[in-house]
């Protein structure tokens, strides 16, 4: 039977469907490994094609370096990363438990210096009651901690879970690696659209996917590293903690590792520790602010052709559904819907 005929077969479409709806059924629980299987793919598929020309046409050598250079590159570091941001989080649980480190204090030091105006003007709106504000900070504190403390202990237990799906992901990705071209012309043939649709949509889909994970990730290691070295030099507790937070809230455009920073200057200036708190200010705004101002624009913006207000939306979305996954699908579905409807309705010039 022709694929022709078989395109037709009003049976044979409801059984494709069944099939499909049921593999991926079947794919569900390693949703996850999958996704980053393929991202991976995607973004190493440069250097793959380079080193299968340099190589003579050996695409498994190719593919095997090529995951060589991913572990190196992307595993490893984010390893090594999590297992330092669990032992400073069990640490500062410590330190919480103990009252070395009192945020409730912190707080009413900050609330203390407030000028007398301010205090009214709170009072008069009933804005905040400070002993309810304090305690409730003080138990947010420590049960922030206790999560990052208690980690550790999941992490432990969820190792085995963890280890198959990296598995999965690496065993995958070689195969995406090294077969990858061949896969993507068989997809773009199966899809039921013209040549004229499918490849603006695939070439979007790839840019997309290369441009937010890429700059993204570039973004927020440049955010956490030098939030985490001025943290440090300012001598503030768990500066690689901070640091790390700072990285994955620079995911999140326009507000980012402020959340962070902010209040930890706002309290440095209303205790008088002004030199800190003018130094933190001055190298977050102009230093860590010109790498978000100049990065994500160059890295994600101008290739992915995405307004700013657009990226920011779809982010925060794809966050809010998926987790930390939605930093890559929220602005690819948007990327993807514009290409769609740009195809549909042409811009007239």
């Amino acid at each position: 039977m022709s694929r022709s005929t078989l395109m037709h077969d009003k049976n044979f479409h409801a059984l494709l469907a069944l099939v499909s709806v049921a593999f991926l059924w079947v794919l569900w629980p390693f949703w996850g490994a999958v996704f980053w299987g393929t991202v991976l793919a995607i973004i190493f598929n440069p250097v793959q094609r380079w080193l299968v020309a340099h190589l003579r046409g050996r695409r498994n050598l190719a593919a095997l370096l090529t995951l060589l250079l991913v572990l190196v590159v992307a595993i490893l570091p984010l390893a090594f990363i999590a297992g330092s941001l669990v032992n400073e989080g069990a640490a500062l649980y410590q330190r919480t438990r103990s009252g070395s480190l009192d945020f409730g204090l912190y707080f009413q030091q900050a609330q203390a210096a407030l000028p007398g105006w301010l205090h009214d003007l709170l009072a008069h709106f009933d804005l905040f009651n400070p002993d309810s504000l304090r305690d409730k900070l003080s138990q947010g504190a420590v049960q922030a901690s206790r999560f990052l403390a208690t980690r550790a202990v999941s992490i432990g237990q969820d190792t085995f879970q963890f280890m198959i799906n990296l598995g999965i992901m690496l065993y995958l990705l070689f195969f995406l690696l090294r077969d990858g071209s061949m896969l993507s012309r068989r997809m773009l043939r199966a899809i039921p659209l013209s040549d004229a649709h499918k490849e603006p949509l695939m070439q979007k889909f790839t840019t997309v996917v290369r441009a937010t994970v890429k700059g993204n990730v570039a973004v927020a290691a440049a955010q956490g590293v030098l939030g985490g070295f001025i943290f440090w030099a300012l001598g503030i507790q768990g500066a690689l903690l901070w640091g790390v937070i700072m990285g994955f809230l620079s995911l999140v455009p326009a507000v980012g590792s402020a959340l962070v920073w902010v209040p930890v200057a706002a309290y440095f200036l209303l205790t008088g520790a002004l030199w800190q708190g003018v130094v933190l200010v001055l190298f977050c705004v102009l230093v860590i602010g010109m790498v978000d101002n100049l990065l994500r624009p160059l890295l994600v913006g101008k290739e992915t052709k995405l307004p700013d207000y657009l990226i920011l939306i779809s982010t925060l979305g794809g966050m809010a559904l998926v987790g930390l996954n939605g930093f890559v699908i929220g602005p690819l579905v948007a990327a993807l819907f514009i290409a769609a409807w740009d195809l549909f309705s042409p811009h007239e010039d």
